[in-house]
């Protein structure tokens, strides 16, 4: 429906109308200051309209410039993409040079545009274990940060190659390093995350994945843990998820900010009295306390992920092919029997 209407004269014209308007609407409320988005399921949409795997790729970040224009005209001041795991080079070497010459292709047609980076006033910034960057890729990427650097309206962090694992490591290791320099070098929470690859990003409000998967695939998990980050997983495969969803995601959670001062529409009064079903929720999470993650979807029970049929779930034919789907990474996201038994 949406491709037809776009075949009318002035309907890109109307639509940016449309998304300005839209943007002034919410930002009268409550808005979220980081977003962080896992754009999962290209791979999927591919095979499902039989289309090449790289399509779907090249249709995904289609779908992330469409969206981040929402979330900017929104007021949103930083916005994360997953755009790459380090886990993703395990796929196929095909694959993975068609996604380093996409980025390439992209990256190059940015530098070619500097007018309008400056234009809408984004600075990009490649967040990432970067070693691993092909040399040209990287020297491309570096141009694309140069020509940004002084753009202030808002953020974008493109995680190009990205795990929290990595990122946690990364911090630990220059802590270290910066103790055996100064001894009175404090090592806290606060001395990590000022080391962190999103040290100069606000705190993150709200999480969004698509393709109907529940699992956080390694991406910002440190962030995501405070009880004031919304999590919200979206049914859609990401190349068909369009501004008039990541709209409805932005007014639900200003609505709930509003109404019950949490994202996920939990106020603390409910939180402590509500009714837990102890099957629907991670046993490793203290139910008990108010100040916690609200019992939001993101402890939803792991039986009904693994009863589906992913291609991005790391399944016997995909663990010998190394190929998990986008920006999914090879986790461990099986549970202990210990845990198990606690549910």
């Amino acid at each position: 429906m949406s491709d037809w209407l776009s075949t009318f004269p002035g309907y890109r014209q109307a639509l940016t109308t449309a998304k300005r308007a839209f943007g002034r609407f919410i930002q009268t409320g409550p808005t979220p200051k980081h977003v962080g988005i896992i754009m999962d399921g290209n791979r999927r949409y591919a095979k499902n309209h039989k289309i090449e795997i790289k399509e779907g790729h090249n249709l995904g970040f289609d779908s992330m410039a469409n969206v981040l224009e929402i979330l900017y005209e929104s007021g949103v001041k930083c916005a994360s993409v997953y755009a790459f795991s380090i886990e993703n080079f395990r796929r196929s070497s095909l694959e993975v040079k068609w996604l380093m010459d996409l980025a390439k292709s992209k990256f190059q047609q940015i530098n070619q545009h500097s007018d309008l980076c400056a234009e809408y006033g984004i600075r990009i910034k490649i967040i990432g274990n970067k070693k691993l960057i092909p040399p040209d890729v990287a020297k491309i990427l570096q141009q694309t940060e140069e020509i940004t650097k002084d753009n202030k309206r808002a953020l974008l962090n493109i995680c190009f190659p990205y795990t929290s694992r990595d990122e946690m490591t990364n911090s630990i290791k220059c802590a270290v390093d910066q103790s055996t320099i100064d001894h009175d070098f404090v090592i806290d929470e606060d001395t990590l995350e000022s080391l962190f690859y999103t040290h100069d990003a606000p705190p993150l409000d709200l999480l969004v994945r698509t393709s109907g998967t529940f699992r956080l695939s390694d991406f910002l998990l440190w962030q995501c843990v405070s009880p004031d980050c919304s999590i919200v997983f979206v049914d859609k495969l990401w190349p068909a998820f369009t501004p008039f969803d990541m709209a409805k995601i932005l007014f639900n959670w200003g609505f709930n900010m509003y109404w019950y001062g949490k994202g996920n529409g939990y106020s603390t009064t409910q939180i402590s009295t509500k009714n837990f079903n102890l099957a629907e929720y991670d046993s490793n999470v203290d139910l008990n306390d108010a100040t916690g993650s609200s019992g939001f979807q993101r402890f939803a029970s792991s039986e009904s992920e693994e009863a589906e049929d992913e291609d991005d779930v790391v399944t016997e034919e995909s663990s010998q092919s190394g190929g998990v789907d986008e920006l999914d990474t090879v986790t461990s996201e099986e549970e202990s029997d210990s845990n198990k038994k606690g549910r």
